[in-house]
């Protein structure tokens, strides 16, 4: 049971304070705090693999419970359904599909002096414990669960560098906390790690590992708020003398032994990817005092800041805890990579001293480039070039853009090189800071290398399904990315090179098969891959990545006219549309687990199915898109530990219920251009800067009222289903009308707005 009670006190204050004033006015007030609606727990259950824990926006530490790895839906390290506690552990990866990280665990313990973790069934003979979701809070940036085999209250929270801990042991007890560095999340190993107590209070220390990330470093220091009566070191369940505690012996637990009688003891931990000494630098830069309570308060503020950009107001409060535990997810990943000081390893294993922007890591482009960097684009304007600096800065160190980089190690993993279009977005957006000529290059150059099949695309112009699997995506990746290299070029004036990615961009109609009416493979011969199933879909067997024919024939999003006119024009793409939500999903008996949330063959638990929905108003049928996205809404998400239908993706799932319940969503990454849906809101404020705000009112807004009847914008009609970034980002106010039938005749003549860069604005 998640502890309620915050949110019960807000909302028996803001009912109290109804009664004071007139009703019209009081339906206007949005909540006066937002953190309370936040609940981390919301997406631990199911396949939603978030981390629970304490952080602030984008930090270093994600500080939290750590289970026993017990299969795929433990990615996060935690899943709702487990009862039994490792320890505390400093990183994380939220809503990822492989499991990583889990560095420097901290478990408190009482009883003899022992390296004995224990096991998921036995954890009595360890320092492991047992737990129960009754006696546990999540809140933002606040942590806490009472350990029931020792009866200790553990409480975290966090600054953007340091883990607070703060144990509360029982009377008459000998405090003990192991520091384990040897535990892994089911996915690698330690291979070098080392620690040395420094004063009567101190460890630091290191632990290198190898895993989805190759080559991960990570330092810490470890300050304590009593003194250390004994730190004890284990190399492989050996007693070793402090004195070899460095590489030579590779300690990898050690127990620390306080006075009997002390009941409370706080931890900071501070943790650097350069040297222990960074480590200890950044305790003192962030975390120079003892109070636990104000560093809880500052962590709550911070996270009150980045929500209150937005301000979601609707009469539905499950709603808006869905939405601010959404946005809330948004801004987990990516992480900063740096010391206070600006240092930072980078992907060459090279120090760089006091870089000149705040570096970021952990970014799974492949899902977050479609809605959750270009939501960042609206919600943290401010970090969008230093995240971009973070890539071009990757690029310079390992010769090519990020793919999927984890903590400095390039994994490679999914299809794509999706860095592209995060980075043309922000500068054709107007970003500042970010040097155009060198972002060119870059992925000018990443996409004309020979790897992960790009020869054959130069060659051939599609890639061979007899030569690589998971062509189709490749390639259809590829073309979208290359489209926002086309998009830049024009912008730099660089015609050939426009016209050439314009060109490349297009490759997608090569995979077209009329007879079929499906994306499909296509053998070096220039046959068709067979046999062909458009249903199957075994997890990275076949032409397509995580996905079968169903949802790959739409992953155009960057030219939706050119596959209505593949299609055979607008009402056979319509139909095409409908045929996709109404196919029965029970076909899919080779899915594999990251294919989730099906309605028909629409697939919400992965990413290539995002904007499907967005794609009916290109065909002139907003009304079938405002159908289909309250459906996903009411249906994929919830305020409960199952209300994510698939993996939360470093955002992307996310991203897409924050876009979806304002109204809007991006299908273009890089078209500046946003398609409208269907608001659950009746009102959303995004707070710009400078002062200016973007609002949104959906008048007669109610479950069945799902329908646009009209849209103003500023006094005016919109003349399409459209936004444009420009428009948002100027403040104003979007009014819209709702009903509970369709409005068939709203923009059904206009068809789709052209998107071509020569509209972006």
């Amino acid at each position: 049971m998640k502890n309620r009670t915050p949110v019960c006190l807000l909302l028996l204050s803001a009912a109290l304070a109804l009664i004071a004033i007139p009703c019209s006015f009081a339906e206007e007030q949005p909540p006066s705090r937002l953190t309370p609606f936040v609940d981390p727990l919301v997406g631990s259950d199911a396949h939603g693999h978030v981390f629970v824990g304490a952080s602030v926006p984008f930090g270093a530490v994600q500080l939290g419970l750590t289970n026993f790895h017990q299969g795929w839906d433990w990615c996060s390290g935690y899943h709702f359904s487990d009862d039994v506690a490792v320890g505390f552990s400093h990183l994380h990866l939220s809503g990822t599909g492989i499991p990583d990280l889990g560095d420097i665990v901290i478990a408190p313990f009482v009883g003899e002096v022992s390296v004995e973790r224990g096991s998921h069934e036995a954890p009595e003979p360890g320092y492991a414990s047992r737990y129960s979701h009754d006696q546990e809070t999540a809140k933002a940036g606040y942590y806490a669960v009472t350990l029931l085999d020792d009866g200790i209250r553990a409480e975290l929270t966090a600054t953007e560098r340091v883990g607070w801990h703060r144990y509360t042991f029982p009377a008459g007890v000998i405090p003990r906390i192991a520091l384990d560095l040897e535990f892994e999340n089911g996915n690698g190993r330690a291979v070098d790690t080392g620690m040395r107590v420094i004063d009567a209070d101190k460890v630091e220390g290191r632990r290198f590992s190898t895993g989805w990330a190759k080559d991960q470093r990570v330092f810490f220091a470890l300050q304590a708020s009593e003194p250390i009566a004994s730190v004890e070191l284990f190399g492989k369940g050996e007693r070793i003398s402090e004195s070899d505690g460095g590489a030579k012996n590779n300690p990898d637990v050690a127990v620390m032994t306080f006075a009997e009688g002390v009941r409370t003891i706080l931890l900071k931990v501070g943790v650097s990817p350069v040297s222990e000494e960074g480590a200890m630098a950044n305790i003192r830069a962030e975390a120079p005092g003892w109070d636990f309570d104000a560093a809880a308060a500052a962590a709550d503020s911070a996270w009150e800041n980045a929500l209150s950009r937005v301000r979601f107001d609707s009469s539905d409060q499950s709603q808006v805890r869905t939405f601010y535990t959404a946005l809330y997810h948004t801004m987990i990943a990516p992480v900063l990579y740096n010391d206070a000081s600006g240092d930072y390893l980078g992907a060459d294993k090279e120090v760089r001293r006091e870089a000149g922007h705040e570096n970021y890591s952990i970014f799974s482009l492949w899902d977050t480039y479609r809605a959750a960097h270009p939501l960042l684009t609206l919600t943290q304007p401010q970090r969008v070039p230093q995240m971009v600096n973070s890539m071009l800065a990757i690029n310079r160190q390992q010769g090519k853009l990020p793919v999927w980089h984890l903590l400095g190690n390039e994994t490679d993993t999914m299809v794509g090189y999706h860095a592209v279009p995060v980075i043309v977005d922000a500068i054709l957006k107007g970003f500042e800071g970010i040097d155009a000529e060198e972002a060119f290059a870059a992925v000018k150059a990443t996409a004309m290398r020979d790897e992960r099949g790009l020869k054959f695309i130069k060659e051939r112009g599609y890639i061979p399904a007899d030569a690589m699997r998971e062509s189709v995506a490749l390639a259809m990746e590829y073309a979208i990315d290359d489209w926002a290299i086309a998009q830049l070029a024009r912008r730099l004036g660089q015609q050939e090179d426009y016209d050439y990615f314009l060109e490349r961009s297009q490759h997608f109609r090569k995979y077209f098969d009329e007879e079929t009416g499906f994306m499909r493979g296509k053998r070096s011969d220039g046959s068709w891959n067979a046999p062909f199933d458009p249903f199957f879909s075994k997890h990275r067997a076949d032409d397509y990545c995580e996905g079968n024919a169903w949802q790959y024939l739409w992953l155009v999003p960057h030219d939706p006219e050119a596959l209505i006119e593949l299609l055979g024009g607008a009402e056979r793409f319509a139909t095409r549309l409908d045929e996709l939500f109404e196919q029965a999903p029970t076909k899919n008996a080779e899915a594999s687990l990251d294919m989730s949330g099906f309605i028909g063959q629409y697939v919400h638990g992965n990413e290539p199915s995002h904007h499907i929905a967005y794609l009916y108003p290109y065909a002139g049928q907003q009304w079938k898109t405002a159908e289909r996205v309250r459906q996903i809404m009411d249906r994929m998400y919830s305020d409960q530990p199952d209300g994510l239908c698939g993996n939360e993706d470093c955002g992307q799932m996310s991203a897409w219920y924050v876009f979806s319940a304002m109204g809007f969503y991006p299908v273009d990454p890089v078209g500046g251009q946003y398609v409208l849906g269907s608001p659950i809101a009746d009102r959303v404020t995004i707070e710009l800067d400078g002062g200016e705000s973007f609002r949104v009112v959906a008048n007669n807004n109610t479950p069945s009222n799902v329908y646009l009847q009209s849209a103003v914008l500023n006094g005016k009609p919109l003349e399409g289903p459209f936004l444009s970034h420009r428009e948002i980002v100027s403040g104003g106010e979007l009014v819209l009308e709702m009903g509970p039938e369709p409005n068939r005749t709203l923009w059904h003549a206009a068809m789709a707005r052209a998107h071509r860069p020569d509209r972006r604005n």
